[in-house]
């Protein structure tokens, strides 16, 4: 036995209960019409000329109903005899080729034939001029080409940094639509001055460039569409930081103020940028932005398949598994440091060689008396906490707490022979 293994083995670790979580879920059923009728705004259909070519700008993020959207945007500008196509906007992503960008929208479910319409991916881009602080705008060479762009994405609040406007459609446009280089650019001065230098350059994209509109969602604690709204260049300005204050209310959380131990089955960026939102964790990978709980120890055991050995956030862990550091793909993960100026989350958190170990470790280093009453949860990832699992030291908080129920009785955890979870 090793001297890791030596120095937790003893460590108990605890019976756990599962816990429904209750969150607001109104959602939009029947989005296509929803949206159709939006679309059909008469000063939306005027800035639509027929014959032109207008880049749609569509991100790497698993928005719900993507495809849906993507589809009906496009057929309502095929139907004013606009000639519309697809561009990558997701800033470095895909490993900031062309074909690995259009490989990630094929991994969301957007293919020509699934929208209805070509994609022209390419990592060239055009520069539009500077912010008075120097900072260099780009925008996609195909969507300079074109007559026009309309932009697809999600407001929610960003991981790394605060503001009126956050992750969005400015976002979208200067980042998503600026590709590598407008990444970078974006990147260069750090999270600081993110929540000025997004809209700045949004906004000198939408004065050079036509924008004819957005189609912008927000969605529930369950990652549906609760709202979805169609935005010209004006609203955008005006409206963005009243859906991004919506999103804060709708987004889901943990409903601890102080954790000992979380412990987290998975992350991936199909998960979050972050492999896990920060706004759930309580970890954050810069000090521009805060909330959740305060987390004394974070375990993540696993990478998701879908995010191809990016393991970016493992950084923010204390403690992950051998399994995990075994299928990283060390450029790809690094590769978001090198771009986005923020490397902590790249780094390797110290490594266990089984699940059960790296708890253990977890719990013998989160500052407490008596291992027995560690206040510990696990979820599988931050995108699903509708159903998580406590310690049994959190039962009687959760009882008395109207967002929580306990479903089940007490439990071991569930290691096999050789001590993972299954």
């Amino acid at each position: 036995m090793g001297i890791l293994q030596e120095l937790v083995k003893n460590i108990p670790v605890p019976r756990m209960a599962k816990v429904k979580v209750k969150f607001d879920d109104s959602k939009i059923e029947d989005l296509g019409p929803v949206l159709n009728e939006k679309l059909q705004q008469e000063h939306i259909k005027q800035t639509v000329k027929p014959g032109m070519e207008i880049a749609v700008a569509v991100g790497s993020r698993g928005l719900d109903r993507l495809v849906e959207i993507t589809a009906v945007t496009v057929q309502f500008l095929k139907d004013l005899g606009a000639k519309p196509f697809i561009v990558p906007s997701m800033g470095s992503h895909g490993g900031a080729t062309a074909e690995g960008q259009r490989e990630v929208l094929a991994h969301l479910g957007v293919t020509e034939e699934s929208v209805g319409c070509e994609i022209r991916s390419s990592m060239e881009v055009v520069e539009l001029g500077k912010l008075p602080n120097g900072l260099p705008v780009y925008i996609d060479k195909y969507a300079y080409e074109a007559d026009a762009f309309v932009v697809i994405n999600r407001v929610k609040p960003h991981t790394a940094f605060r503001g009126p406007v956050e992750s969005g459609m400015m976002k979208m446009i200067s980042i998503g639509l600026g590709k590598q280089k407008g990444a970078e650019a974006c990147h260069q001065l750090g999270f600081k001055y993110m929540a000025e230098n997004v809209p700045a350059m949004a906004k000198m994209i939408m004065e050079k460039k036509p924008m004819l509109f957005g189609v912008a969602t927000v969605e529930n604690a369950f990652d549906k569409v609760a709202i979805a709204e169609v935005l010209t260049p004006e609203d955008v300005i005006e409206k963005e930081p009243g859906l991004q204050a919506k999103a804060k209310e709708l987004l889901p959380k943990l409903f601890f103020d102080q954790l000992d131990v979380l412990v987290i089955d998975e992350i991936g960026k199909n998960i979050s940028g972050d492999g896990a939102d920060p706004n759930i964790t309580g970890r954050y990978p810069t000090p521009y932005a805060s909330g959740g709980p305060d987390v004394n120890k974070m375990v993540v055991l696993d990478v998701t398949s879908e995010s191809e050995g990016n393991a970016n956030g493992v950084g923010t862990a204390d403690f992950t598994t051998q399994r995990l550091v075994d299928k990283m793909d060390l450029e790809g993960t690094y590769a978001n440091g090198l771009t986005s100026t923020v490397v902590s989350p790249t780094k390797i958190a110290t490594t266990l060689p089984t699940d059960k170990q790296a708890i253990q470790a977890a719990i013998k280093t989160c500052n407490i008396l008596d291992f027995t009453k560690v206040k510990l949860v696990r979820i599988k990832n931050t995108l699903v906490i509708g159903e998580i699992e406590v310690s049994e030291n959190l039962l009687d908080y959760v009882a008395k707490h109207s967002n929580m129920e306990q479903v089940s009785d007490l439990y071991e955890f569930p290691f096999d022979e050789n001590e993972n979870l299954f």
